[in-house]
């Protein structure tokens, strides 16, 4: 059965750190690339669940928000990841100036923070993340824009280390 969205509760930031190690574990083969949006308001969370799933694929370096730098770039033996963060712009043409479509292709994850501020320029995504304040704690909301979104999004519902945050599986 097709897994379009699941909804999170995440109380506290270690949780958020392991959604994204979950992700990492649930990502599907690459053969494509993927593309992840991470959406929500600023101290949400997007760079340590960012963080947590770079760490878990195997990066090894320190792993910030590339907020001043705007694309940081982590090569592993069989994969290209780009984390990027598109807060600062003010315009889709400085997004383009980037070339992001230029560094997606096989072998690769694109992580994109902001991406609504990069326009047409952005490429599309096969997940959207969205963090939201809730109380004391977070929630998070993933839904899958293509067939390999899915796919992880299906993954990722079979990881008990998440089962006790679930609130929601459509």
């Amino acid at each position: 059965m097709p897994q379009d969205s699941i909804n999170l509760d995440l109380p506290d930031s270690r949780i958020t750190e392991v959604l994204g190690t979950a992700l990492a574990r649930a990502m599907p083969g690459l053969s494509a690339g993927a593309v992840v949006y991470l959406q929500g308001e600023l101290g949400a969370g997007k760079t340590s669940c960012a963080r947590s799933l770079l760490h878990a694929l195997g990066v090894t370096a320190h792993v910030r928000s590339p907020t001043y730098t705007l694309v940081d770039s982590y090569s592993l033996a069989n994969l290209d990841c780009v984390h990027i963060d598109l807060y600062r712009l003010s315009s889709a043409a400085e997004a383009l100036e980037l070339g992001l479509r230029d560094m997606t292709g096989p072998k690769s994850l694109m992580l994109i923070e902001w991406p609504e501020n990069g326009g047409a320029a952005v490429p599309a995504a096969d997940v959207n993340l969205r963090l939201f304040y809730a109380g004391h704690g977070r929630s998070a909301s993933l839904t899958a824009l293509s067939p390999l979104g899915r796919q992880w999004l299906l993954n990722l519902v079979t990881d008990t280390s998440l089962a006790p945050y679930v609130s929601n599986l459509t």
